[in-house]
């Protein structure tokens, strides 16, 4: 069975997910769980850290697609960074460089949050 971990911090008014292993049909419903609480304690800032994200598969990019809407018409976001060009390019394959902003680290990430929103 693969491992995975989710490590949650807080920073300002951003809930940075750290996630670790394989995120898998298996493991997205761990992450489906963090999102789930994150919205009900009305925290909508989101920064998932992928850097120690070893592997993803549809069903762990489904958990994205799943919150987005409800993240965005709260006035938040979720921003993506530190991804292994592995795990970049199933992103970029099914097109969510277009729909999120994927940052090389969590610094510009957390500007990203606090520049304000261009129209």
């Amino acid at each position: 069975m693969s491992s995975f971990k989710i490590d949650i911090r807080e920073m300002s008014n951003i809930n940075v997910l750290d996630l670790k292993g394989y995120l898998d049909a298996h493991t997205a419903p761990d992450l489906e769980k963090v999102f789930q609480n994150l919205l009900e304690r009305k925290k909508y800032n989101i920064l998932i850290n992928c850097k120690d994200l070893t592997y993803i598969s549809s069903a762990g990019l489904g958990v994205f697609m799943a919150y987005i809407e409800d993240v965005r018409k709260n006035n938040g976001d979720i921003k993506l960074s530190n991804m292994s060009p592995k795990v970049y390019n199933v992103f970029d394959l099914l097109g969510f460089p277009l729909l999120y902003d994927i940052t090389k680290d969590e610094k510009e990430a957390i500007q990203k949050f606090t520049s304000p929103k261009k129209l």
